[in-house]
């Protein structure tokens, strides 16, 4: 019998799907794919969103394709879940030793090495249906993606910004959607990746502030511990930045008024967390974490808009 067996996860909304209604066989599974966690693909797919539609608003496009966006989510959905399983395969006997992680599918004993390694491989298979559908740039520009998400898992062993390579994962996207609309990349495409990079550090470090007291135990490290008591300023000046490159970004890309919109609004959500931040508080570490899903949602809502009336 597993120590952990069918345990809701701490990271996991109360009462979501997974833990009410999915069959108990599946569970494990659900979880291993962070299902149960949709925050953390939602912060894969909106750099794709971003990108996707910033090169709409560059290339006159009425708004991004709709067909695009569709892919590009369930594909982050695959892959979040792939990288996820990976994630969880490497780090099993690090998860062991956090009190956050020790009830997950692996270190549990719900799922074997195994059993998680083919659940890795039919994700994959998903994502690369996906990223098959696109033209053979964007393609390219996906697979040499994998090279970092394959190194990531160990970086929180050797650096104390693992933070750093998970950002020039999940950020990625910012390159995908532009490329998957044009074909090539141009200068916007790459200040939208460097500014996700930026936002990933920062609203990770956020994340970490959850394990603070029990990475040092588990020999993890990570940009909360790098940053110490200085977590805040820390954090505002990767978000700064952010905000500094996507602007840059909207003006090489010859946005207009409802973009630079979002990206106000990007910006004042950005200083609300920062303001929010509270050294100690678990909870507020997670809502704040979580409520980036939002703040990414109305930069790209603004560009869309900016698309929508350039072209009309």
């Amino acid at each position: 019998m597993t120590h952990g067996a069918d345990q809701p996860l701490p990271d996991a909304p109360a009462g979501n799907w997974v833990d009410r209604h999915a069959p108990v066989a599946w569970r494990p599974y659900l979880r291993l794919a962070r299902i149960d966690r949709p925050i953390g693909w939602w912060l894969l797919l909106l750099p794709c969103w971003w990108s996707a539609a910033l090169a709409a608003v560059a290339l006159g496009k009425e708004g991004p394709d709709p067909w695009q966006l569709l892919i590009f989510m369930i594909g982050a959905i695959a892959m979040r879940g792939a990288g996820s399983t990976y994630n969880d395969i490497v780090d099993r006997d690090l998860d062991a030793k956090v009190a956050r992680t020790r009830h997950r599918p692996l270190p549990s004993g719900q799922v074997t090495a195994r059993q998680a390694a083919v659940f890795l491989m039919a994700q994959a298979l998903v994502g690369l249906i996906v990223l098959l559908q696109f033209n053979r740039f964007a393609i390219l520009v996906g697979l040499a993606s994998l090279v970092i998400v394959a190194i990531y898992p160990f970086m929180k062993r050797v650096t104390s910004m693992p933070q750093l390579v998970l950002g020039f994962a999940f950020a990625w996207g910012g390159l995908m959607g532009w490329a998957g609309l044009a074909g090539r990349l141009d200068t916007p495409a790459f200040l939208v990746y460097a500014a996700a990079i930026a936002w990933t550090v920062g609203y990770d470090t956020i994340y970490a502030l959850q394990d603070i007291e029990d990475d040092p135990i588990a020999g993890i490290k990570s940009s909360a511990r790098l940053f110490g008591r200085h977590a805040r300023v820390g954090i505002l000046i990767c978000y700064g930045a952010a905000v500094a490159l996507v602007v840059g970004a909207l003006l090489l890309a010859g946005a207009g008024i409802p973009s630079y919109l979002g990206a106000l609004a990007f910006a004042g959500h950005l200083g609300w967390q920062v303001r929010r931040i509270t050294p100690g508080d678990e909870r507020v570490a997670l809502m704040l974490f979580k409520s980036n899903r939002d703040a990414g949602l109305l930069l790209f809502a603004g560009l869309v808009l900016d698309a929508l009336i350039a072209a009309g």
